[in-house]
């Protein structure tokens, strides 16, 4: 398939969570319920039964890991020195800090099991697995000075971390579900994606404010463009399988996660400018990520 129409089934379904939000009866609380639904129990089914049945070349793993670190550690520090480059409020930087290198999981997990099946699903969820505890603890710490949470608490409770550590711990001592159970949790995991997609286009919102244009610019630049390009360049670099350059820089494309305008108002952030950072990179990625795809 052309790699500009790859993505399109999910993009579609992604616009269909949009339309029903607001033009049906399927208000914005039932997409919230959904949301927890997928986040709490159907993702975390997708990844721990992806990594549990994938059998892995471990030895071949860290330098794809290590890559995806460089590529997300970049962004990460692209994305600090913004303080310094545009001096927004500190309640503004803090709030859209995050939106520069997290990762939107549910578009990474659909695109990487169209590309590559179950062992693009277990590879993503590998690189998921190392990175997203950063993720979360650096999302924390940036605005923890506005709330009471704690780094260390919002980690420990993370479902997505608890099913990719089991699923891992599992594959390594050897422990295969049984036929029935891996079944009913694979089956599970592939409602996940139609339902996660359709809740990322139920939160999206319209972009009514320019504040700080200038900023969601720069982060979307940060996310889309450069993050991926870094992690093309060092994975060509070291030679990784085509599968594996296929996650990395799938991981390193993906606009930011929905989960971070959540975290920014439960934690006293800048919940609207959050808002407006999701929506122009998930729209934006409906272009940049084809543009990858044809790289690959």
């Amino acid at each position: 398939m052309n790699p500009a129409f790859l993505l399109l089934p999910d993009f579609l379904l992604i616009l269909l969570g949009f339309i029903l939000v607001r033009f049906t009866h399927l208000d914005k609380n039932i997409w919230t319920s959904a949301e927890k639904l997928v986040y709490y129990l159907l993702f975390p089914s997708l990844l721990f039964n992806a990594i549990n049945q994938t059998r892995f070349d471990w030895g071949g793993t860290y330098t794809m890991i290590f890559v995806a670190a460089i590529a997300f550690f970049s962004a990460m520090g692209l994305s600090f020195i913004s303080k310094w480059i545009f001096k927004p409020t500190d309640l503004s930087w803090s709030s859209g800090f995050q939106t520069a290198f997290r990762f939107n999981s549910y578009i990474a997990f659909a695109a990487a099991g169209r590309l590559a099946g179950e062992e693009g699903v277990a590879l993503m969820a590998l690189i998921s697995g190392c990175l997203v505890p950063i993720a979360n603890a650096a999302a924390v710490w940036s605005l923890a000075k506005h709330s009471e949470s704690h780094i260390f608490k919002e980690l420990i409770k993370n479902p997505l971390i608890i099913a990719t550590v089991l699923g891992l711990i599992s594959n390594v001592l050897g422990l295969r579900m049984p036929d029935y159970l891996a079944l009913s949790l694979s089956r599970l995991g592939a409602a996940s994606i139609a339902l996660g997609l359709l809740s990322v286009g139920a939160g999206l919102m319209w972009v009514k404010s320019k504040k700080d244009g200038a900023l969601v610019a720069y982060w979307t630049g940060i996310k889309l463009l450069a993050c991926p390009a870094i992690a093309l360049f060092f994975g060509k670099y070291f030679d990784l399988p085509q599968a594996q350059l296929n996650s990395v820089v799938l991981f390193a494309a993906m606009p930011t996660a929905t989960s971070a305008y959540v975290l920014a108002n439960r934690m006293g952030g800048d919940g609207p400018l959050v808002a407006i950072c999701i929506s122009v990179m998930t729209l934006a990625a409906a272009v940049t990520l084809p543009m990858w795809l044809m790289f690959l």
